[in-house]
């Protein structure tokens, strides 16, 4: 992985081989990133998307293991008791163009992943940020906004 900052932005290439998820992770603690929006493209070979199903508040996984065009990764990442919280969505196209995603679990780069990352942790400077926080009807960790 390789990035360059640009005001509250920052370009980031994560290399072949490397797993999307863990270098977000590790970019986003060494650089002290509490609040963004992501964005991607690129190319996998090995990921794992999956849906959150409301009524049994259970989540359901699917495991593809195949050359893939990111067709599209969006997301964003907060915390949640102050430690690094993703939440990611991706889609990708297999040789035929059929089109799998969801939320993103894992992601092994086959070739590429370009990546630009806003920063919008400035604002927990003034007093503004969001954290996650389960709610218990949905089942899963929403935002939570701390003024």
């Amino acid at each position: 992985m390789e990035f360059r900052h640009f005001g509250n932005k920052y370009f980031v290439r994560i290399d072949r081989g490397e797993e999307i998820m863990v270098q977000l992770k590790i970019f986003c603690e060494q650089e002290k990133i509490s609040l963004a929006e992501i964005k991607a493209l690129g190319a996998v070979d090995d990921f794992t998307v999956g849906l959150f199903d409301v009524a049994t508040k259970k989540y359901h996984s699917n495991h593809f293991n195949f050359p893939a065009e990111i067709t599209s990764l969006w997301g964003t990442v907060t915390t949640k008791d102050g430690k690094f919280y993703p939440h990611i969505h991706m889609s990708a196209a297999n040789i035929d163009g059929q089109v799998f995603g969801g939320h993103l679990s894992r992601a092994v780069v086959s070739a590429t992943c370009e990546m630009v990352v806003e920063d919008f942790s400035e604002g927990s400077s003034n007093g503004f940020r969001v954290e996650r926080k389960l709610d218990e009807d949905v089942g899963l960790n929403l935002f939570e906004f701390l003024d």
